[in-house]
């Protein structure tokens, strides 16, 4: 049996105890192995994402990890969810409006986004990358209610 792997006779009980275990471990993802995901809705934007860590794919709990790219003038739609969040810029330049706050993003600068706040993204001439961060298990977790336009 491979690491993370269920065998069919295992007690339910002894299966979420293993879990457990296997959450526990150190788990490393290179970003650029993980598929590009996002971008084909314009119901939220243009932004296209990377998801590192969540319990569906990683034996991970507790965070949800992922690199979310924009393109020249790429967009994130103002949107709520109940989890606050972290951004922190990794390339290029974006706005983040946050409540109607303006806030400019760059590579080094983190943002604290607390839960049920309306944030949208709009990236520089030059595109935007950064990390996003938010306290849960998994991404299907975090509903995202869109504003109206």
């Amino acid at each position: 049996m491979e690491l993370g792997q269920a065998d069919a006779t295992m007690p339910s009980e002894a299966l979420a105890l293993a879990m457990v275990a296997l959450a526990a471990l150190p788990q490393r993802i290179e970003a650029s192995d993980q598929p590009l995901e996002g971008g084909d809705d314009p119901a939220f934007g243009t932004v296209r994402w990377r998801t590192l860590f969540c319990a569906d794919r990683t034996q991970t709990g507790g965070v949800v990890m992922g690199i979310a790219e924009f393109a020249p003038g790429g967009t994130l739609l103002p949107h709520r969810h109940s989890p606050a969040e972290v951004y922190f810029g990794l390339e290029g330049a974006a706005v983040v409006t946050v409540d109607g706050l303006v806030q400019p993003m760059g590579p080094g600068t983190a943002l604290f986004i607390p839960g049920d706040a309306e944030h949208g993204t709009v990236a520089g001439p030059d595109g935007f990358r950064m990390l996003y961060v938010f306290p849960r298990d998994r991404f299907s977790e975090v509903e995202y209610r869109f504003s109206p336009l």
